[in-house]
């Protein structure tokens, strides 16, 4: 192990990997083969609005925020950061984007967006600064009601996908993939992007296979 590292990476693999996440996403919605569920509903509200899917996003992270209180969770800098960072990066990424046509270029940007997403939420979640406004509803909503958390992230998701497809949002098979694969890939991502703490309690930069990183807790 290396004693390089510490702040300055853990800021780093933040910002980096919330802006990858909202790249990702925009990814998804070019391809036109369906959205991670959120997004199924941020992309609705968007056609309803007329706003953007990134200021969507923004505007339904920080009223997610919103609901941590009565739920009292505390939020990190990486879950304030997530509201901003990834919307603007979606909406970013989009204007560099070309209109995208036939199977044959959609489908990779599918993959490309699936696997990129997976890479992000490691590199963002093993940097822990918190988690993101909706996965700490999730879990608060855990926590309050006693119920699993498989259940509570099921409900909600399940909601806001129904709600996103009545308003419009993209349903297909990249929200199904999306479901199978995010999973495993944030495992897999979560343990290449693991920072481990030293003994002395300092972070320090992993060196050697990835299998063995220290997720966090």
């Amino acid at each position: 192990m290396s004693t390089h590292g510490g702040l300055g990476r853990r800021l780093t693999q933040l910002y980096v990997g919330l802006a990858l996440y909202g790249a990702s996403s925009a990814l998804l919605v070019a391809s036109g083969l369906g959205l991670e569920p959120w997004n199924v509903l941020h992309q609705g509200l968007a056609e309803l609005t007329g706003l953007t899917i990134g200021v969507v996003s923004i505007v339904v992270g920080a009223g997610v925020l919103l609901l941590w209180i009565p739920l009292r969770q505390r939020p990190g800098l990486g879950t304030v950061s997530n509201v901003f960072v990834v919307g603007l990066a979606m909406d970013g990424t989009l204007v560099l984007l070309p209109d995208v046509r036939g199977l044959a270029v959609r489908v990779p940007l599918m993959v490309a967006g699936i696997v990129l997403n997976g890479a992000a939420t490691g590199l963002y979640i093993a940097a822990s600064f918190g988690p993101g406004p909706r996965d700490g509803l999730m879990t608060g909503l855990h926590r309050r009601t006693g119920r699993s958390l498989r259940l509570m992230r099921t409900a909600v998701e399940v909601a806001v996908v129904v709600t996103g497809f009545a308003l419009g949002g993209t349903i297909g098979v990249g929200t199904l993939l999306y479901a199978l694969s995010i999973g495993p890939l944030a495992q897999l991502f979560l343990r290449v992007f693991a920072v481990p703490a030293a003994p002395d309690g300092s972070e320090v930069v992993a060196e050697g296979t990835p299998g063995r990183a220290i997720l966090p807790s």
